[in-house]
């Protein structure tokens, strides 16, 4: 029962995803060093999204002094959400890197 409820949020969570388009957000973090970072998270269902994505976001965050990444997941994505043959899923993609800005 506990693995239908995951999978039934699972599915929920993609298909909020698919409405939303690009999740493109970032969030102040605290790095290992003790430093604040920024996890930027740019997942989505759109064809046309890529890490393009995240490094604008990146950009905009951290402005003129740039910025280092300190960890990027890998571009993984699945199907969520549809019906019974996956006429209406969407192939969602997992974007989100960890970055410090420059000072």
């Amino acid at each position: 029962m506990k693995m239908m409820n995951r999978a039934a949020l699972l599915a929920a969570l993609g298909a909020l995803a698919t409405f939303a388009g690009c999740a493109n957000t970032s969030t102040m973090t605290y790095l290992p060093s003790g430093e604040t970072g920024f996890a930027i998270n740019c997942s989505g269902s759109d064809a046309s999204t890529s890490w393009a994505e995240c490094y604008k976001k990146a950009g905009e965050t951290c402005g003129a002094y740039g910025y280092d990444v300190v960890s990027k997941d890998t571009d993984n994505g699945a199907t969520a959400g549809g019906s019974v043959g996956g006429i209406f899923g969407a192939n969602i993609k997992n974007r989100s890197m960890v970055i410090r800005c420059k000072q």
